[in-house]
């Protein structure tokens, strides 16, 4: 079994784990000495079992808020699956369609018509 050393707070440590967790517990250790580092930054030193004690509270009181908000995220997560989103596409009526090609169909005359009169003003030399 392999020993990790770390520290908390300001006390060094060295516990036994399986083989691979070695990561996992110094991982763990850490975080328990960051929430310990941030007991003595406000209050000073303290007896060890009452550091220990504040700061597994302290992870123990964020690993709730954070089991809460994945809580939450499942169910929103469940009721988008049981109840997706509706959504909807315009679709343009038919008869604005039509009205549209009949639009587009008189602006193409009246170009032609354009064209053609300045194509007989230039032949003739007038101007309009």
């Amino acid at each position: 079994m392999p020993n990790v050393d770390f520290r908390i707070g300001h006390k060094e440590y060295t516990l036994s784990c399986q083989e691979g967790e070695e990561k996992l517990l110094r991982r763990a250790a850490g975080m328990l000495d960051a929430e310990a580092r941030q007991i003595l930054d406000q209050t000073g030193r303290m007896p060890e079992p009452r550091l220990l004690l504040l700061a597994g509270l302290m992870l123990a009181d964020r690993t709730s808020a954070l089991e809460d908000r994945a809580a939450s995220a499942e169910r929103e997560l469940a009721r988008l699956k049981s109840n997706p989103p509706r959504v909807e596409v315009p679709v343009i009526p038919v008869e604005i369609g039509e009205v549209m090609a009949e639009l587009a169909a008189r602006a193409e005359s009246l170009a032609d018509k354009a064209e053609e009169l300045l194509q007989d003003d230039e032949a003739t030399g007038t101007a309009r």
